[in-house]
């Protein structure tokens, strides 16, 4: 499903013992957050134990049909107290372990530390997103939207999703607490603003088959 419409909702696909793990391994360890959330959360050994394990690695190997690789994670924390909308985009932008002038990337940036450049559509096609819901997902905290297909229509400018977003149905993806929301990097999303006291935790997981790119550029964990 992810292949032909660009996501899928997967309930129950990491159990109760495991998120309670995570959120003990925050709680005693925070991450260092911004307004929306943590960035580099790969960096927590709570958070990179789940993304290896057998739970999320092997739904990501099923979809992928590769042994992927965890790269990158990002916890996001939408409540009450740290609100916020997202307009429609796609995740172009991949961490690098170095900057190499080389065809079809950037421009580049550096985010607390780590480089980062937009990349070709070649290789945003093989990067798969895993959110993992640590709170349940309700039509009313903020879920994350998307329009399907948008995956297949390539890297798009802003008055092509300009466009997209007139034309096409978008969808709310409610999902349950434990569950996942499986996605290419290419799909069009947004976010709208809570309108509950309910909060809603997600954490972003990326995987790819390999960290080794073209020309010699790598992944970098993040």
């Amino acid at each position: 499903m992810v292949k032909h419409r660009g996501f899928a909702i997967i309930p129950e696909v990491v159990p109760e013992s495991d998120i309670a793990r995570v959120n003990r391994g925050l709680a005693e360890n925070p991450l260092p957050r911004s307004r929306a959330g943590s960035r580099h959360a790969m960096r927590h050994p709570s958070i990179a134990e789940l993304a290896r394990g057998s739970y999320l690695a092997g739904l990501a190997k099923e979809i992928l049909g590769c042994d992927p690789i965890p790269f990158r994670a990002t916890l996001f924390d939408k409540s009450p107290r740290s609100n916020w909308l997202v307009a429609w985009h796609q995740d172009t932008a991949l961490p690098l372990l170095k900057r190499q002038d080389v065809s079809g990337w950037g421009p580049w940036s550096v985010k607390e530390g780590v480089i980062f450049a937009l990349a070709p559509e070649s290789v945003l096609r093989q990067v798969l997103a895993l959110r993992l819901h640590l709170d349940d997902s309700t039509a009313q905290n903020g879920p994350l939207r998307v329009l399907p297909g948008t995956h297949l229509t390539g890297i798009l400018d802003s008055e092509a999703i300009r466009r997209l977003t007139v034309d096409s149905i978008a969808v709310d993806c409610v999902v349950p607490k434990g569950g996942v929301l499986a996605m290419s990097a290419l799909i069009l999303h947004s976010s709208s603003k809570s309108h509950t006291d309910h909060p809603r935790r997600v954490l972003h997981i990326e995987y790819a088959p390999s960290l080794v790119l073209q020309d010699g550029l790598e992944l970098a964990i993040a």
